[in-house]
């Protein structure tokens, strides 16, 4: 199979999907933001955690 062969595959299939429109598309990027801040929150607050366990014993 050459290249060119390969994108116009690419295209076609391209074509098939099914696009998120624009109210969908905000709504799963505000779950993802919310998501991941609420990842770095708990781990932050958990690495936290463990470094004042930790400062306990070796200070």
């Amino acid at each position: 199979m050459n290249l060119i062969t390969f994108f116009k595959n690419v295209s076609r299939e391209m074509k098939k999907v099914s696009w998120p429109g624009g109210r969908e598309l905000y709504r799963y990027t505000l779950t993802v933001v919310t998501t991941v801040a609420f990842v770095a929150i708990y781990f932050g607050i958990v690495d936290l955690g463990i470094t004042q366990i930790l400062n306990l014993f070796f200070e």
